[in-house]
């Protein structure tokens, strides 16, 4: 199978103050059609603008990133990124909030408040459709913003840091609903992370950065069944093996098939 993103050599430079800072340093990576991968490590070690320049935001200065085979050189229509602070407008209902990415698509009205009411029931907030941002707490705005994104059918959704705002019990449920949804959406998810148990829950494949500059450290496959169970002496194998890989001194690339 040939792979819906393949990263090469790719660099990214910043100037900052009159001087070339380095935030990506060659990175290779494929990532095949329908995976859920994370990208972890910690504040400083490029995930974000890893997952931006695959996006399109910001494109590498060095090497290349394709996605079907053309080179990423801006967003695409086709792409849907969701970040910690949801952005949704707060003088549009939930209703209206999901509706947005399908009005820019000419979608007419009622095929686009069907289509809205499907995925606002999917993430469990029909009862809700009707109200506002500011009535709802932060864990259903991210639920709407999952919601909007996922209403426009993209091929690849970018992920970046989308709980990382929430409390603990919220963060979990939504990790949960989240593995749901793009199991059965059959998605292409790229999702940024700081939290190793939050990447060894989701991930088919876990790829560990590092910092100064920014490099993939190593890809962890995870051989888990979709629905995980946290406690399990093979999750916590797998969340110790990662985490002993960022207190190796080597760079030396490695991946694992554990």
């Amino acid at each position: 199978m040939i792979p819906q993103i393949v990263i090469e050599n790719a660099g990214k430079t910043f100037i900052e103050n009159g001087q070339e800072f380095t935030a990506l340093e060659n990175v290779y990576l494929t990532i095949d059609k329908g995976e859920f991968i994370c990208l972890l490590g910690p504040s400083g070690c490029g995930k974000s603008t890893l997952l931006n320049a695959i996006a399109g935001f910001d494109p590498v200065n060095h090497g290349s990133i394709k996605i079907d085979g053309k080179e990423v050189k801006e967003p695409s229509t086709r792409n849907v990124t969701i970040f910690q602070n949801y952005g949704l407008l707060p003088w549009r209902t939930v209703l209206k909030n999901v509706e947005l990415g399908l009005e820019s698509k000419g979608i007419d009205k009622e095929e686009r408040r069907k289509t809205a009411l499907r995925y606002i029931k999917l993430v469990g907030l029909e009862k809700f459709a009707d109200s506002y941002p500011r009535q709802l707490s932060g864990g259903m705005q991210q639920r709407v913003a999952i919601a909007r994104g996922l209403a426009v059918d993209p091929d690849i959704l970018f992920m970046d840091e989308p709980f990382g705002a929430l409390d603990a019990i919220t963060r979990m449920k939504l990790q949960d609903d989240i593995l749901e949804i793009c199991r059965s959406e059959k998605k292409t998810i790229i999702f940024v992370t700081h939290d190793i148990e939050e990447a060894v829950f989701l991930a088919d494949r876990i790829v560990v950065m590092t910092p100064n500059p920014g490099k993939v450290k190593s890809v962890v496959r995870v051989p888990l069944p979709h629905y995980r169970d946290r406690t399990s002496g093979d999750f916590l194998s797998i969340r110790d093996k990662i985490f002993e890989l960022f207190n190796l001194k080597s760079d030396t690339y490695i991946e694992y098939n554990i």
